[in-house]
């Protein structure tokens, strides 16, 4: 089901670009009905084509896959419409434009974007949209197929009991790592600084210097300053409430007043508006921390990690009475992003946070780090000590030490099984009609009654 998920995924991410990259004129015909949804022709021949151009050897099981997958998604979307399920224009529009920045970035800019596909922002967002839409649908749908779906103790022992001894999985090593940070202010003084240089700028502007020559000179946005500043196209809920709030209320070429935002202080201007869309320029600056807080964030960890280490205080209470993290909460243990555990595979703390896994690799189990200045998931600076709490050795799967991990097998696998015997039911009870060449294909369901 997982490798299903996933082609369903791609066939919804990427079927906009069908119109475009589709270099073949197709006589379009319905080739299969589920519920009250078809299958055209079309959808199979561009996905076809999408498989070919990304290198794949052709074969003729191909298109017999394709529509399958097609069939799985198009029974989801069925149920969901008799279901009334449904996704809101906000989160449709979200995931649209988190899928459009990473096309952008990969491509380069917007402009290249819309040079590849010789269409504008606002038409590739019009051909994206359904699919989209449709995607989260599915995803929502699916959702709630498993949603009461657990397992017992019981369930996952009999689960890893059944796994062949040739095929347990093999665990990589795991740290579990504990971190007490003091974040190093910002004084009234530096922030006073940023924004009297940010209003000499503005002041500049105003009085005709180029808002995108100035951003270039003295912006410290890394991924716009090259650019003069410009963002391009967000939407509502993308950028930081202080700075959208601004920013709409903007008209065409008018520059803000400084206004403070998370990353630090800006001047924004309105390039362009499009309905709910807009593209912008910023001027970002930042205040620096001074010495003096430096010095006293530093002599405050280095007082707590020699407490620490004398047997003073334990690592989780001064976590907890003394740590600026969020973990502080958690004893100090970081928690791992990716899978909502304590356990850091040692390649994915090294993708995750290349910093702290070159300084805590050489650490032993119980042992503290050196005070190291580092910079949090706000951009702020901190001094902070690391702990490894635990270290295991690459081992195969066992219930005592890897319990969690067999557990999320074992409800995947129960999940799977909830959702096989869901598609079971409901395409007995769906109208469903396949056309040649397409009904003599060997699929994985028995479609055809």
């Amino acid at each position: 089901m997982k490798k299903t998920l996933f082609i369903c995924l791609f066939i919804f991410g990427f079927s906009f670009l069908k119109s475009t990259t589709a270099q073949i004129k197709i006589i379009d015909q319905v080739v299969a009905v589920v519920g009250s949804k078809a299958i055209l022709l079309s959808d199979i021949e561009n996905e076809y084509l999408q498989y070919i151009a990304q290198g794949l050897i052709p074969n003729d099981s191909i298109k017999c896959n394709l529509i399958e997958e097609l069939m799985f998604q198009k029974l989801l979307l069925n149920q969901a419409l008799i279901d009334s399920v449904t996704v809101g224009d906000a989160q449709v529009e979200s995931e649209m434009n988190r899928r459009l920045r990473y096309f952008i970035d990969q491509i380069g800019s917007q402009e290249k974007l819309e040079a590849y596909f010789k269409k504008t922002i606002l038409e590739i967002k019009s051909d994206m949209r359904q699919s989209i839409k449709d995607m989260l649908i599915t995803q929502t749908m699916q959702s709630k197929i498993t949603e009461k779906v657990t397992v017992t103790p019981s369930d996952v022992f009999t689960f890893f009991q059944n796994i062949p001894k040739d095929s347990i999985p093999f665990i990589e090593s795991e740290l579990e790592i504990g971190k007490i940070t003091k974040i190093i202010p910002i004084s009234e003084i530096e922030k006073n600084v940023v924004k009297d240089k940010l209003n000499t700028i503005r002041d500049r502007i105003v009085k005709g210097e180029d808002f995108a020559t100035l951003a270039k000179l003295y912006s410290e946005d890394p991924g716009s300053y090259k650019k003069g500043g410009e963002l391009g196209f967000y939407g509502r809920g993308e950028l930081y409430p202080e700075f959208e709030a601004v920013a709409y209320g903007l008209k065409e070429n008018e520059v803000s007043s400084v206004i403070e935002t998370k990353a630090g202080f800006h001047i924004i201007q309105l390039i362009e508006r499009r309905g709910e869309q807009i593209n912008v320029r910023h001027i970002l600056l930042q205040p620096k921390v001074s010495a003096d807080a430096m010095y006293k964030a530093k002599l405050a960890i280095d007082s707590i990690a020699d407490l620490i280490n004398k047997g003073t205080i334990t690592f989780e209470n001064a976590a907890l009475k003394y740590s600026d993290d969020p973990s502080k909460n958690n004893n100090g243990i970081i928690v791992n992003p990716q899978t909502g555990s304590t356990k850091f595979k040692t390649n994915e703390l090294k993708e995750i946070n290349e910093s702290v896994f070159f300084i805590v690799d050489p650490i032993k189990v119980g042992e503290l780090s050196k005070t190291t200045l580092l910079k949090n998931e706000d951009d702020k600076q901190e001094y902070c000590i690391l702990y490894v709490k635990s270290r295991s050795t690459p081992h195969k799967a066992n219930l005592k030490d890897d319990y969690g991990y067999i557990q999320s097998l074992a409800l995947q696998k129960k999940q799977n099984e909830a959702f096989i015997k869901w598609v079971n039911n409901k395409k007995d009870n769906t109208f469903i009609n396949i056309m040649e060449p397409f009904r003599s294909c060997k699929f994985k369901y028995d479609w055809i009654k």
